[in-house]
């Protein structure tokens, strides 16, 4: 590998890790799936550049980037809005940029939502841990965490850059729920008022879980629940009674029971939701 065919990671103002598709079919092995929590931002930003949808990324969480490009590529910023910046020069967000050899880019802060994903043709050629690149944050298994001085290689360029990809905005509203294998471990009118209840995130959110404020809900179960597998979207409700949603590096194993697990389509919006923001969830 040559200093052509890197970035070096010059500064990081937040959580910034490699993130790829996941790590499928080993959560009987204690592995979480891990990937990056917000897919339709990530799959976006490899489509602009032509790369295949499973090409590792950088998940860049609220606090920006700033790095030298070795090789001059094409690259691409999705999810999150922030601002980004090429030799200083204002970029796009959302389409296709032409970063030179040896320029610095730089992302700003998120604006709006919390996490941005920055892209490079040919995608990042970190080495996998157990077929994927994606960082699970739970007991970091894969590349490490991105700080400054950091040196990520670059894949090979598999196909050209588009000059423009659709926006599909995620879907407003409460997160839709189903009901949970645990629902009758709290009072029979407990989903109910989960969905009748707005939440506000809390600050201490990750990408383990999405963890809330508000209104605790009622267990009329007594005493301990044996430990079991626990899925994407899950509600745990731990003994203060405030729901969290399970994230991509969430246990594969739990001992909370899960009153509800939220659909599947709306797993982005958890990952944009930021510390304060309301938080409703209804029935799907």
């Amino acid at each position: 590998m040559s200093a052509a065919d890197t970035w070096e990671i010059l500064e990081v103002g937040g959580l910034v890790t490699v993130q790829d598709a996941g790590r499928a079919g080993l959560a009987h092995l204690g592995v979480p799936h891990a990937g990056w929590l917000d897919a339709p931002a990530a799959r976006r930003a490899h489509r602009l550049l032509g790369n295949h949808e499973s090409a590792a990324l950088l998940e860049v969480t609220l606090g920006g980037l700033r790095l030298r490009a070795g090789a001059a590529r094409w690259i691409a910023v999705t999810g999150a809005s922030c601002e980004v910046r090429v030799d200083g020069v204002a970029r796009g967000h959302g389409v296709a940029v032409w970063l030179p050899a040896g320029a610095e880019l730089r992302l700003g802060p998120a604006l709006d939502g919390v996490r941005s994903y920055l892209a490079v043709s040919g995608g990042l050629d970190v080495e996998p841990v157990l077929g994927s690149r994606a960082t699970d944050t739970l007991a970091w298994v894969g590349p490490p965490r991105v700080t400054a001085g950091a040196v990520l290689p670059l894949g090979r360029p598999a196909g050209a850059p588009r000059a423009v990809d659709v926006h599909r905005p995620v879907r407003p509203g409460p997160l839709r729920v189903h009901p949970g294998p645990r629902a009758d471990w709290f009072a029979p009118d407990a989903l109910d008022r989960l969905c009748a209840t707005t939440y506000h995130v809390a600050p201490d959110s990750d990408r383990i879980g999405l963890r809330v404020t508000g209104a605790p809900l009622t267990r009329v179960v007594e005493g301990e629940l044996a430990s079991e597998g626990m899925v994407l979207g899950a509600v745990q409700v731990p003994p203060d009674g405030l729901p969290v949603v399970l994230l991509a590096d969430h246990p594969t194993t739990g001992g909370y029971p899960v009153v509800a697990v939220v659909d599947v389509v709306d797993l982005a919006r958890c990952a944009q939701l930021r510390p304060g923001e309301p938080v409703e969830f209804r029935r799907a």
